[in-house]
């Protein structure tokens, strides 16, 4: 896969969250969905509102795709809305990249935990290490009762790697 190898030691989930990081580039996208498809798996994803324009909000949908609303959304918590699609499902796998943006941030978003809590299903590592040309998904994470602590145990995972843009990333 364009000098790109995968590396995959976790079971093939019937429900599950796949934490993506570091999350540096649109190119992750491309690599992760091709990374995973090339395990025979799928896996939907999250994806700012804005991206789900005619006809590309079609396309997205049609392969996972889960449009975020940004800032105060109608209906409900996003959280609330993907723990029910979890708890009503067969099969379910969504990646989630907790920056939640390109650009380097400390502050990563925690509703990826809160879900898999929530819903009572693992969160998968999913790492884009652009320096090796390695996809990992090799640990397996259960959240526990304090999701600060969580969140600390998965950005000490993540910082050793680097993404497209190793600059705009951070795992402080």
């Amino acid at each position: 896969m364009a000098g790109w190898s995968v590396h995959c030691s976790v079971p093939d989930y019937p429900k599950c969250i796949i934490c993506v990081a570091p999350h540096t580039s649109n190119w992750d996208f491309i690599v992760g969905k091709l990374a995973y498809a090339s395990l025979g798996r799928k896996a939907g994803f999250l994806m700012k509102q804005s991206w789900f324009f005619w006809p590309l909000g079609c396309l997205w949908r049609a392969i996972g795709g889960v449009p975020v609303p940004r800032g105060k959304q109608r209906g409900g918590s996003l959280i609330a809305l993907l723990t029910e699609r979890f708890r009503q499902s067969r099969r379910l796998t969504l990646a989630i990249t907790p920056e939640g943006t390109r650009s380097r941030t400390s502050a990563w978003h925690t509703g990826f935990l809160r879900i898999a809590r929530e819903a009572q299903v693992p969160v998968v590592l999913g790492v884009l290490d652009f320096e090796n040309r390695k996809v990992l998904l090799e640990r397996t994470f259960t959240p526990g009762d304090s999701i600060e602590a969580d969140l600390r145990a998965i950005k000490d995972y993540y910082r050793p790697f680097k993404g497209l843009y190793p600059e705009k990333f951070t795992a402080e």
